[in-house]
């Protein structure tokens, strides 16, 4: 699937293609790992940063805060 950095996605088109749970998608968000907004009392999720959270490259806080996440799990 290819993600578009223009396109607002929804947290359950996020957690299908960054392939976590709910509960992971939301702990992401607190920890401040993946930026999200909430509108009209749900998240929306801007491609540029779910690719920015795939990429290996990432700067170096959100690198470790996303590698004690995933080490929570």
């Amino acid at each position: 699937m290819i993600i578009d950095e223009h396109k607002v996605y929804t947290p359950q088109e996020t957690s299908a293609l960054l392939r976590i749970s709910d509960s992971t998608f939301r702990r992401l968000i607190r920890k401040g790992v993946l930026r999200a907004a909430k509108i009209g009392g749900q998240y929306r999720v801007l491609g540029k940063h779910i690719l920015k959270l795939l990429n290996p490259n990432l700067p170096g806080k959100v690198k470790e805060v996303f590698n004690k996440v995933r080490e929570e799990l």
